[in-house]
């Protein structure tokens, strides 16, 4: 069975939320095949990542950068998972007040130092996240998801 690691940081209700509707999509019943597991970005390990067939990750952007918490994440599990998981699908959703840019950026240059391979489009929702971004939000749960299970 596929394994999708969704990886996140929801310090905020607006987080939260992003976080419960990617959770909902990718968990949808017409997709067989694939386990969802889910980890907070200080308690996710490389075991996590090398158990799992692709990845979701989910983060506020912080003073222009991904949060703290994905950030350790990231430096936790680089070194022990950059051999093993090249190629491996990913997408990803941001929160910010502002903008989510940088954010973006700083997790595009880490995965692909990790040569994981962006599957989905980034979903990215300012300030409060609005009916279409959650639904945004549960099509890219849905659409990893699906992807792996078409893959498996």
């Amino acid at each position: 069975m596929a394994r999708l690691l969704i990886v996140h940081h929801t310090p905020s209700p607006a987080v939260h939320a992003m976080f419960d509707a990617a959770l909902t999509g990718a968990k949808d019943p017409r997709i067989t095949g694939v386990e969802v597991i889910t980890r907070p970005a200080l308690a996710a390990t490389a075991v996590d990542v090398l158990d799992a067939d692709g990845y979701l990750l989910g983060t506020p952007a912080n003073l222009g950068y991904m949060s703290g918490a994905l950030k350790h994440f990231f430096d936790q599990i680089y070194y022990p998972c950059l051999d093993s998981t090249i190629g491996r699908p990913f997408g990803m959703y941001l929160h910010g007040n502002n903008d989510t840019d940088g954010a973006r950026s700083a997790i595009e240059k880490i995965t692909s130092g990790l040569q994981w391979r962006l599957s989905q489009a980034p979903v990215a929702a300012l300030n409060d996240p609005t009916t279409a971004d959650l639904a945004a939000c549960s099509e890219l749960g849905g659409a990893l998801a699906a992807g792996l299970s078409l893959a498996e």
